[in-house]
């Protein structure tokens, strides 16, 4: 399914755009080149906004070659010999640009809105759990399916016991520490084979959660923040369950 999504967003920006240009070609005689070249506007902005960023830049250089060739006299060869076409054909490209940016921008403040919502909820739910009478083992089990979300991770466990073996952690800030380097996490992903998440409960050290990650899948600050805090709070849950008698 993924390969064919892929070949779709490849293809349509080079196909809508002719099959637009060429549905215009019986009426090109009765409008105006700034007329057709609105029309092609408007498939552009319906690819950037379904596809993504390359996909509305493919989709805007295509338009304006598919424009001069059906659209702007003299139809057919690639020639532009009035100066007005080429303010068209260039005007095209330029607000297909415009619009494509617009475009994907819309979508990455819409996926930060959802993500923020579905962090609030993870926290919220995690700690609902916390503040009941419930096993701690239900609070770890939850908190590490919930990293396994939250990170992108292929599993997660809860350590009790530090076997000293160095290995990448996720800091209070959200910052992966990876022998003595600050890793860039959002560009390659939490370095492996397996990193950790402290659980500390002021100053005091409970355990750590060993994160197994996905290799190379990028993981945001506001995702490795939200997870840092998640641990905070099994680990304040864990500090309520060892002084209890």
């Amino acid at each position: 399914m993924a390969k064919y999504r892929g070949l779709l967003v490849v293809t349509a920006p080079l196909v809508v755009p002719l099959g637009a240009a060429a549905a215009l070609v019986p009426f090109r005689g009765s409008f105006t080149t700034t007329a057709a070249a609105l029309a092609l506007v408007a498939v552009i902005v319906a690819v950037a906004v379904l596809g993504h960023r390359f996909a509305g830049y493919v989709a805007s250089i295509s338009s304006a070659f598919w424009f001069d060739l059906f659209l702007m006299k003299p139809y057919g060869p690639f020639v532009i010999s009035h100066r007005p076409d080429v303010e068209a054909m260039i005007a095209l490209i330029v607000v297909g640009v415009i619009v494509t940016e617009l475009a994907a921008r819309n979508r990455h403040h819409a996926l930060v809105s959802s993500e923020e919502s579905e962090f609030v909820a993870m926290l919220s739910d995690l700690t609902d759990k916390a503040s009941r009478p419930v096993p701690i083992a239900d609070v770890v089990e939850r908190t590490s399916n919930a990293l396994i979300r939250l990170l992108h991770l292929r599993a997660c466990r809860f350590e009790t016991i530090h076997d000293g073996h160095p290995m990448a952690r996720i800091l209070a800030d959200g910052t992966v520490d990876h022998v003595g380097l600050d890793w860039p996490v959002s560009d390659i992903g939490v370095p492996g084979p397996e990193a950790e998440i402290p659980a500390q409960w002021r100053g005091l050290g409970l355990g750590r959660f060993i994160l197994t990650p996905t290799r190379g899948r990028e993981v945001s600050l506001e995702r490795r923040i939200v997870a840092v805090a998640m641990v905070g709070v099994a680990a304040a849950t864990l500090n309520d369950a060892r002084r209890v008698p």
